[in-house]
């Protein structure tokens, strides 16, 4: 009888414990968002008693795009792969004046990144929350493709960067973000980032700048559950 009062007791927890054991279950995700990135702009300066040069690099807002995956492991945790690219156009210009001598140049450059990172997204409300907030970071790699682009002006006989050049660099990123439920399985996000690189800009200058880029990111987009 006693058995019997065990099994009937289970029997009726069950279906109470399976949508909390379902809230923990690892879900996967993927989705894609497109929006505007901004590059760090600088500008540097040396001055000695007989010569005085200057370099400065002025970038455009430009589009950007990503696309992701990932997993959301626990109620508060999520694991994600992302993909992003970004282009943007910026105006190199450097001036060098020497005793007898000066030269300067200004020219237009498209550039264009790739990167791959894995991502902790670390969200203030549990997961079956409509809306969750959520922090990120993040670390992987960029591929930076610099190339000129026509209507440069140069005078005299500067150090003129490459015409095209390609750069790997390790990226650190930090993003905050939005997630809201719009249907049992479909999500909009928005996410605001930054991603940290080597200054492959300042790199090319006469005089050469080497401060940390920086890649700011503001995304819109969706996701699906599945």
């Amino acid at each position: 009888m006693k058995i019997r009062l065990i099994v009937l007791a289970l029997a009726c927890l069950r279906p109470s414990m399976l949508p909390a054991q379902r809230a923990t279950e690892a879900m996967v995700y993927f989705g894609g968002m497109g929006g505007i990135a901004t590059l760090s702009g600088d500008a540097n300066a040396v001055i000695t008693l007989t010569s005085a040069s200057t370099s400065s690099y002025d970038p455009s807002n430009g589009g950007a795009a990503s696309a992701f995956i990932g997993v959301h492991v626990f109620n508060y945790i999520s694991l994600q792969a992302d993909y992003v690219w970004n282009r943007n156009h910026v105006v190199l210009v450097s001036s060098i004046n020497e005793p007898g001598a000066s030269s300067f140049y200004r020219l237009p450059e498209s550039v264009t990144q790739n990167g791959f990172l894995g991502n902790v997204l670390i969200y203030f409300r549990k997961r079956g929350s409509r809306i969750r907030p959520y922090l990120s970071e993040g670390v992987g790699a960029v591929l930076i493709h610099n190339q000129l682009s026509s209507g440069g002006i140069v005078s005299g006989s500067p150090a003129l960067p490459p015409a095209s050049s390609d750069h790997a660099s390790v990226a650190l990123r930090t993003s905050v973000g939005l997630d809201v439920r719009l249907c049992s399985s479909w999500y909009f996000r928005y996410s605001f980032g930054e991603t940290i690189t080597r200054n492959t800009f300042g790199d090319q200058l006469s005089p050469p700048e080497h401060r940390i880029a920086k890649n700011f990111q503001s995304l819109f987009g969706i996701y699906f559950k599945l």
